[in-house]
């Protein structure tokens, strides 16, 4: 049993790459030079280089740990002074355990169990990281289905944005009712989700000059109308450009398969929660980290904009610094869709029923981020970026709450906020 055992062992050995000896590195090496293959001093086999301070083969240098580790005493069954050969060197452990200890082998050079497995794994990383890192079948697939849904439904010329109502300009140039009556319906076609009465109450009441509801017939409320609708000059700009992105933003959910397949109540709570998020890492691919702008094609924005919309600082500040942050990290795109596609498969968003389906769907696509930031990135510090974006993804969760509450502290102020952006941000699932 026991050379069943050692052989046992032998075998388990002569697989595996590591060497304890402590005079591994460099045998090779001598060989070469001296042109003369090395002998094991033990057994006369061929030696692979320095294992516990002698010339040995990969056999006796397993023997030899083996032998030290195992309490039992050798004893030899002949006369103590057998001669150790190739051939021989299994017959016995006890000559072969002097001869070893005589040419110099050292027990005190054995590294323990817990070191040599250690040294095992540090062996295993190593080659991990030489090995070239490579996109899946699976992972390409989901990246060129986030990259197809994002030219689809997302234009970086921004053409569609000189429809909007101006900043600071004619609010009657574009059909304030038609606008909001439309991106409602939008909404309702796509999520086959209606708007709440009160909504399009609030809607009608506004955006209708001739409205029957006899509160906003009187003098009083007229002026009061007229007085609020000019507080915040660019939001009739920023409510269209809003309603404009929530749509594009519907229709790229609504392309994605993973999407598609969850129910219905599912996809709203998942876009009532991601919908800002996506937002700001659409406009962050416009935003100018030298000058602060965010170049839209024919249209700039500054933070100013933002501030006649009605936006407080608090919220801007960090909106700002997120967007400086996110910016320098020189995203590619296929990067930006990876992270919207993270916001947007987030199973801890309020209203979600199927949270280990929409885990496993986040889980993807972002083990599917790391692997492309490994594969196809070759700055010496790329292994920082996966964590940074996870962390720019946190802090768009920390600005969505404050978000939702200015939005709705506006449309008290002036109640131009369109019904979409209401029913995105509005509690009831």
């Amino acid at each position: 049993p026991c050379l069943l055992q050692l052989r046992m062992s032998k075998e388990l050995e002569e697989l595996s790459p590591l060497d304890d000896s402590g005079h591994g590195d460099g045998s090779e090496e001598e060989t070469e030079e001296d042109d003369e293959p090395k002998i094991c001093q033990v057994c006369g086999d061929k030696s692979t280089g320095y294992h516990f301070n002698a010339m040995t083969c990969e056999g006796c240098k397993g023997f030899f740990r083996r032998a030290m580790k195992r309490p039992a005493q050798l004893c030899c069954p002949f006369q103590n002074a057998c001669v150790i050969t190739k051939s021989n060197r299994r017959q016995c452990q006890s000559c072969r355990l002097q001869k070893c200890l005589s040419i110099g082998m050292k027990r005190e050079l054995i590294m323990s169990d817990e070191a040599v497995e250690k040294r095992r794994m540090q062996i295993r990383r190593k080659r991990m990281q030489e090995e070239p890192v490579t996109l899946s079948p699976q992972q390409e697939t989901v990246i060129q289905e986030l990259l197809t849904a994002h030219h689809k439904t997302f234009d970086m010329t921004c053409t569609n944005f000189i429809q909007f109502r101006p900043l600071d300009g004619d609010q009657e140039s574009m059909s304030e009712q038609g606008l909001k009556t439309n991106s409602g319906s939008v909404f309702h076609a796509a999520m086959h989700k209606t708007l709440s009465e009160d909504a399009m109450l609030q809607n009608d009441s506004f955006s209708s000059p001739s409205s029957p509801s006899s509160s906003f017939h009187s003098p009083e409320n007229k002026e009061r109308k007229q007085r609020k609708s000019v507080i915040f000059t660019t939001l009739p700009h920023f409510t269209d450009l809003t309603t404009h992105m929530i749509k594009n933003i519907i229709n790229f959910s609504k392309t994605l398969a993973m999407f598609r397949d969850l129910i219905i109540e599912d996809q709203i709570a998942l876009l009532k929660g991601a919908t800002f998020e996506i937002i700001l890492i659409h406009f962050n691919m416009f935003f100018n980290e030298e000058t602060g702008i965010w170049e839209c094609g024919p249209l700039q924005y500054c933070l100013d904009d933002a501030m006649r919309a009605g936006f407080q600082r608090h919220l801007l500040d960090h909106m700002m610094n997120f967007h400086y942050t996110l910016r320098k990290l020189h995203l590619h795109e296929e990067e930006y869709v990876l992270m919207q596609a993270i916001s947007l498969f987030s199973p801890d968003r309020p209203g979600v029923t199927h949270h280990s389906m929409i885990d496993r769907n986040q889980e993807i696509v972002a083990l599917t981020l790391k692997t492309y930031i490994e594969a196809k990135r070759s700055e010496p510090n790329k292994h920082l970026l996966y964590p940074k974006i996870m962390a720019c993804l946190t802090e768009m969760r920390s600005m969505n709450e404050e978000y939702t509450k200015q939005v709705l502290k506006i449309q008290d102020i002036q109640p131009d906020v369109s019904p979409l952006l209401l029913e995105i941000i509005s509690k009831d699932s």
